[in-house]
């Protein structure tokens, strides 16, 4: 739950979208969030799969490196994003092991973010609130 609050999409009271869609580089935050996309109910089927990744990168082996950890269809995979070069910057994510970042997005999901929307301010609303009094 903490986890999709911290790296998934959220609403803002004057743009409710209430969609699921959680972006991440870490190939052991994508398994996690998977996992427990399995452990909700949500069927693979309706999970989308969007990879964001530098053109001077290896999109193609990025694509074929989320694809083999996951397992999903190949039409699972929508069209990579290529992040324009910035030669201003200084990229230190240039190395054979930088796959981008890979976003999953789940189709037809205002339902499954409505339920972790709910269980997270549950969560947040159940923790007291310090006095101000007893601080020092």
């Amino acid at each position: 739950m903490g986890l999709y609050w911290a790296e998934g999409t959220k609403d803002k009271p004057y743009n409710r979208r209430e969609r699921v869609a959680f972006v991440n580089s870490d190939p052991g935050m994508i398994r996690v969030f998977t996992a427990w996309l399995d452990l909700l109910g949500d069927e693979p089927e309706r999970r989308r799969y969007d990879v964001m990744i530098h053109e001077t990168a290896d999109a193609p082996g990025a694509e074929r490196y989320w694809r083999e950890l996951l397992g999903p269809a190949p039409s699972a995979f929508t069209k990579t994003t290529l992040k324009r070069h910035n030669p201003r910057t200084n990229r230190r994510n240039v190395d054979a092991g930088y796959r981008g970042c890979l976003v999953i997005k789940i189709l037809g999901s205002a339902d499954l973010y409505r339920r972790i929307e709910g269980a997270w301010c549950g969560i947040v609303e159940a923790v007291p609130v310090p006095s101000i009094k007893n601080r020092a």
